[in-house]
């Protein structure tokens, strides 16, 4: 099999799992572990991933890794893929369960030089497909790959369900826009029952559960495309604690009338976060294509409270007013560190 660039280049290499050619974005993740955890995070839909990470698949897939039910990336592209796993815990292959759903792994390109690729030129379209087609055949492939606008709709929830801990304290709702479930752990570790509501609900169905906060979740794609969530936000902030996790953390921002914007490559995997109130800097596990844009919160009531420490953009805010919450990145650490307390602080805003 061979990979395809929008630009022309190719790549060639060996396929796992699916044999099918699939076209989707490409972005490159630089995370040293938790290629399962990548693999079905919702908020990869229809996107190609290329691992930095020189060797994928030796400790296989576990039962217990999984972030969603199904899995919604395109494919993967690493520079080795080990098919023989060495872990007591492991169930199946990582090509088992990508054949299973339908998705390609392309071993061998040269990951360092696509991913130098992709951070000069861009996230670009691109194509997993068989060695014999032609280079033209399959730039006709990708020009004709309508572009996506509607993969929240494609891996959010159509029906709530709940998920409960002994004893709790709270109850939390949570829009899956594109939700992992670490997130759903992190939370019933902490005292609070959660229930978990599709991304086109209404304000009345979220109140009707009578919860003590609301959480915007994670999710593929731009805020442009998701109109009706903006106004939920609108609707919701100022009437209960609220929560934003990276695409939710660009919703609340837009509700306030900020702008968004999409980055040159995106930020996938470990990136340096600063506090800007206590000035320290802890690395987090990121997955976004899009930013807020920092000058467009000028006359807004969002003050800037994380930084990426790299390139400036801005990666968590807070309305103390409005009891609102956000962080552009994953909170929980799955993959990554542990050490946050960014849901200590949302469940603070909910003791109040």
């Amino acid at each position: 099999m061979k990979l395809v660039l929008e630009n022309g280049q190719e790549f060639h290499g060996l396929g796992y799992g699916s044999q099918s050619p699939v076209v989707g974005e490409i972005v490159f993740n630089t995370s040293m572990v938790g290629y399962q955890e990548i693999a079905s995070d919702p908020a990869y839909a229809g996107q190609l991933v290329v691992m930095t990470y020189p060797l994928i698949g030796q400790y296989g897939i576990t039962d217990d890794d999984f972030e969603a039910r199904t899995f919604s990336i395109a494919g993967l592209i690493v520079r080795e893929y080990c098919d023989t796993p060495s872990n007591f815990r492991y169930t199946k292959t990582l090509s088992e369960e990508m054949d299973e759903h339908g998705i390609p792994i392309l071993s061998g390109p040269d990951t360092r030089m696509l991913t130098r690729i992709i951070r000069t030129e861009g996230s670009m379209k691109a194509a997993i497909v068989d060695e014999s087609m032609s280079t033209g055949n399959a730039l006709v492939l990708i020009a004709q790959a309508p572009v996506q606008t509607d993969q929240v709709a494609k891996v959010s929830c159509t029906k709530r369900w709940f998920s409960r801990t002994p004893q709790h304290k709270y109850d939390v709702v949570i829009v899956d826009c594109g939700l992992k479930h670490s997130i759903v752990s992190a939370l019933n570790q902490r005292g609070c029952n959660v229930t978990v509501v599709p991304y086109n609900s209404t304000l009345e169905d979220i109140l009707s559960f009578d919860p003590d906060g609301v959480i915007i979740s994670n999710g593929p794609g731009s805020p442009d495309n998701l109109p009706g969530l903006i106004e939920l936000v609108n609707n919701l902030k100022g009437r209960l604690p609220l929560f934003g996790i990276c695409l939710g953390h660009l919703l609340i921002a837009r509700s306030y009338g900020a702008k968004t914007f999409k980055m040159l490559c995106g930020h996938h995997g470990g990136h340096p976060v600063r506090n800007m109130e206590s000035g320290r800097i802890i690395t987090t596990e990121h997955n976004h294509n899009y930013a807020v844009d920092e000058a467009s919160l000028k006359g807004t009531p969002l003050e800037v409270v994380y930084k990426d420490a790299s390139d400036g953009t801005v990666e968590g805010l807070k309305c103390s007013a409005d009891k609102v919450y956000t962080v552009q990145f994953y909170p929980e650490g799955a993959p990554g560190p542990q050490e946050s307390d960014f849901f200590d602080k949302f469940i603070a805003m909910m003791e109040e």
